[in-house]
């Protein structure tokens, strides 16, 4: 059972709190918790039109969609989730698998008067927006996804991989370890998240530090960071292998990389779920596509989901 309700005063991490909001942002969007079965989980409401549900990065929550949402809002009713483990959502100790998450996801989008939405996620919200999507294939009516593989579907890399792919690919490893990579970061997460930012953009500066200081504070805090580990320990392979055993999603499928990170991979594995799918790949990118290619991404979504 849910229940929604607005009681977001003093709140982390809801759009009243957040700096470097985009001018007007706060007279189109709004803060909404609902209540799941005893999670309060927060999403960020605004526009008008036809819904679109929009998932986090990691280690992002909504605030990463911030500069795309303003022009999706002009032709959407924009709802810009925190499941659980992120931003204003809480942080309960189990439950970080992508079925759960999709039964989260969709009652929160039943609470708030949806049955049937189009849905985007990049890096975490691409395997969690899969999930959504072939677990409930009845409501979601279009997907876009970026930047991200698919647990049990896209192939593994060896476990001695160059140094380029070691960069880029280490972190998987060390956020499924089961407490040490907590005692590691506790104290300096600055560090650790600094370097998943720093390292995995198109430069090392492409995100300003201010936004990262945002993205570090939230997980600063103990449930935060625990969750943060607790996505990547989830056994998700079998999960995502079993539903695409049910069959290939037949609703359009929009597959994002960027050119200097993951390029066409996504396009290749939506191919293996989905048999409707576009593939794009954004010049100039690195990893965090909303951050670094806002236009780029925004006009992608509108040229799609309209």
């Amino acid at each position: 059972m849910a229940s929604s309700h607005l009681g977001t005063d003093a709140v982390p991490n809801t759009v009243d709190t957040l700096p470097h909001l985009p001018p007007g942002f706060t007279d189109t969007f709004t803060s909404r918790i609902v209540d799941i079965d005893g999670i309060a989980v927060h999403a960020v409401v605004g526009g008008d039109g036809p819904p679109l549900l929009l998932l986090p990065a990691w280690p992002e929550f909504w605030y990463g969609w911030r500069l795309v949402m303003p022009a999706l809002a002009e032709h959407f009713t924009v709802i810009a989730a925190d499941h659980r483990g992120v931003g204003a959502s809480d942080k309960p100790a189990t439950g970080y698998d992508s079925g759960t998450i999709a039964d989260e996801l969709a009652e929160l989008m039943a609470t708030l008067g949806h049955d049937r939405y189009s849905v985007a996620g990049y890096d975490l919200g691409m395997m969690t927006g899969y999930a959504l999507a072939a677990k409930y294939r009845e409501r979601v009516t279009r997907l876009a996804v970026a930047e991200a593989i698919l647990p049990g579907i896209s192939p593994s890399p060896p476990l001695i991989a160059d140094a380029t792919t070691n960069e880029v690919l280490w972190h998987f490893a060390f956020n499924r370890l089961s407490d040490i990579n907590e005692r590691m970061v506790t104290g300096r997460e600055e560090i650790y998240f600094g370097h998943q930012f720093a390292s995995k953009a198109a430069t090392p500066d492409a995100i300003p530090p201010h936004v990262v200081d945002v993205y570090v504070d939230a997980v600063r805090d103990p449930a935060a960071l625990r969750a943060s580990f607790e996505f990547y320990r989830a056994d998700n392979a079998p999960l995502l292998t079993a539903w695409q055993k049910e069959g290939p999603l037949e609703i359009p499928v929009l597959a994002i990389g960027a050119e200097l990170s993951v390029g066409a991979s996504v396009e290749h594995v939506m191919r293996e779920v989905a048999t409707d799918v576009t593939g794009l790949v954004i010049p100039g990118s690195g990893h965090f596509v909303t951050e670094e290619a806002p236009d780029a991404m925004a006009t992608a979504l509108l040229d799609f989901f309209r």
